[in-house]
């Protein structure tokens, strides 16, 4: 990276980019570029080197292809953040702007065409954002200050230094916070405590205007419910104050195996109308999946017998259930367990429990994640497909979808998840949207794939979709992925409006998450 320059100069870079996009119409920015090459290499902030380039381009899904951003803007402060936004709002032709955090999307949802991406990671090497700072607030209760750009994992570490935690997370934990805030995040919590999204006391957000507001329920309550599920729309979340409790030091971890999807779906809509459990989530086991797919959750000594099962009946189904404990509820522990689970009807002789630390639990995927990048398998396509189906029509999707559909390909894919939630834990002034029933249920197919064979699965998963449709069951697109205008009205439906009037009101021009394809045409 080239040398620190003041902000002025940054304006005179973006002012040459401006210029020089006037005099060449519709050609992109880069095409220009060489032309100030001296201007460009003053400026610290900003880079158009082909390696901040590439990795603009690029998110975690490998499948969308849009147009190059001119440039990356590398944050050492906020204000740097704002000042960028600020020029543009005020062109009479702005340039856009996606805040980028792990880069974790799979639709193009933080790139930028032509725009510019903020690396919001970048404040990090500054030591200027806003970081983590733990309060216990007699009034409030315990919370976080984070910045935006801190990632979840950083944020248990901090937190549980002070025997603290957030109440709701996500499974994999190396995302930020603003990027999971601005999508909703969903994991085993989320049927006791709702997602992270409902977890929030105070946020400060960098509108599409580059004013900097603070906001919350009760102060500039419309930004604050607009921001919180809106895709990045209206605004850049630079600091969340996190809603903390106290944590516990281990956590009782056992998975049930069932054959029969009935008993599977009732005992988990059971378990999430009851009081006790910390975590609920279910998956799925195909004869024709890899089996990494589900060895890392048993032992061993175990795979031989889990493996005859899965042959034998073709699909299985598990249910992973954690109940939270202490040094003071260490003795009661597996009685209030065994009390929870009287009753279920998974098979007998396949329950597999585990006892381990609360921060071993919380960070289970880390290993994982490792073990895919030693294999090369974390840099390869990944076509995933998050819905959320109604309960109404869940055992209507397993027939049509886990039954037919999913058993038609062999191909090496990810893990499937299928686990319910309770509507009223998502506050529905938010932008986040759900099924109109009470219980829905989350439904992830995280396929992963070789760099050239990633069509099937895509392909699949456009089945699947017009099965749904074709079916009336009325889905709900997670981590959304439409590409019309029309498709994005008919996802919110009643909220469209809603979403609509505040991206005039937040961010009038249009500035912010071009990627995302709701109101920019790329």
């Amino acid at each position: 990276m080239a040398k620190s320059c003041p902000i002025s100069t940054f304006f005179i870079v973006i002012s040459v980019l401006s210029h020089f996009t006037s005099r060449i119409g519709l050609r992109p920015w880069a095409d220009a570029l060489p032309l100030e090459r001296q201007s460009l290499d003053n400026a610290s902030r900003l880079r158009v080197d082909p390696d901040a380039i590439r990795m603009a381009s690029r998110d975690f899904g490998k499948l969308v292809h849009l147009p190059n951003p001119a440039a990356v803007l590398y944050p050492c402060s906020i204000e740097d953040i704002a000042s960028l936004v600020k020029f543009s709002y005020n062109l009479s032709s702005p340039f856009s702007i996606a805040a980028r955090g792990r880069g974790h999307c799979h639709s193009g949802q933080a790139m930028a065409p032509h725009g510019v991406v903020v690396e919001m990671r970048s404040l990090n090497d500054c030591s200027r954002g806003s970081g983590i700072r733990v309060t216990k607030n007699s009034i409030l209760g315990s919370y976080a200050d984070v910045g935006g750009e801190q990632l979840w994992v950083d944020v248990l570490k901090a937190t549980v230094k002070h025997g603290l935690a957030p109440v709701s997370w996500t499974d994999y934990l190396y995302l930020t916070v603003g990027g999971v805030l601005s999508n909703g995040g969903i994991s085993g919590q989320t049927f006791r405590r709702g997602p992270p999204i409902s977890n929030v006391y105070e946020m400060d957000v960098l509108t599409g205007k580059g004013e900097l507001v603070t906001c919350s329920e009760d102060t500039n309550s419309e930004l604050f419910f607009a921001v919180l599920g809106g895709l990045g729309q209206f605004g850049i979340i630079t600091r969340a104050r996190i809603v903390l409790e106290p944590a516990p030091k281990r956590v009782k971890w056992i998975h049930m195996l069932y054959h029969d999807f009935s008993a599977f779906s009732r005992d988990q809509e059971h378990l999430i109308s009851i009081n006790g459990l910390d975590y609920l989530e279910g998956s799925l086991f195909m004869e024709n999946s890899p089996p990494n797919n589900w060895r890392s959750s048993f032992s061993p000594s175990d795979y031989p017998r889990i493996s005859s099962l899965i042959s034998k009946k073709g699909i299985i189904y598990c249910l992973e259930v954690v109940k939270y404990y202490d040094d003071l509820t260490s003795h009661t522990v597996d009685e209030e367990l065994k009390e929870l689970l009287k009753g279920l009807n998974f098979l007998p002789r396949f329950v597999f429990r585990k006892d381990v630390s609360f921060v071993g639990f919380l960070n289970r995927l880390q290993n994982a994640e490792q073990d895919l990048g030693a294999k090369g398998l974390w840099d390869v396509p990944h076509p995933w497909l998050d819905i959320f189906v109604p309960r109404s029509r869940i055992s209507d999707f397993n027939k049509g979808v886990f039954r037919d559909i999913l058993p038609k390909i062999n191909q090496t894919t990810g893990p499937i998840h299928v686990y319910p939630m309770i509507r009223n834990k998502w506050d529905d002034r938010m932008s986040a949207v759900t099924p109109d029933e009470d219980i829905f249920y989350v439904i992830g197919l995280l396929h992963s794939s070789g760099a050239d064979d990633w069509k099937p699965l895509e392909n699949q998963n456009k089945e699947i979709l017009q099965f749904c449709d074709k079916a009336g069951i009325k889905i709900k697109l997670y981590l959304s992925r439409y590409t019309t205008k029309e498709d994005w009205m008919k996802h919110f439906g009643p909220k469209w409006k809603t979403f609509e009037d505040r991206k005039a009101q937040f961010d009038p021009k249009m500035i912010l998450s071009p990627g995302q394809r709701i109101f920019n045409s790329i």
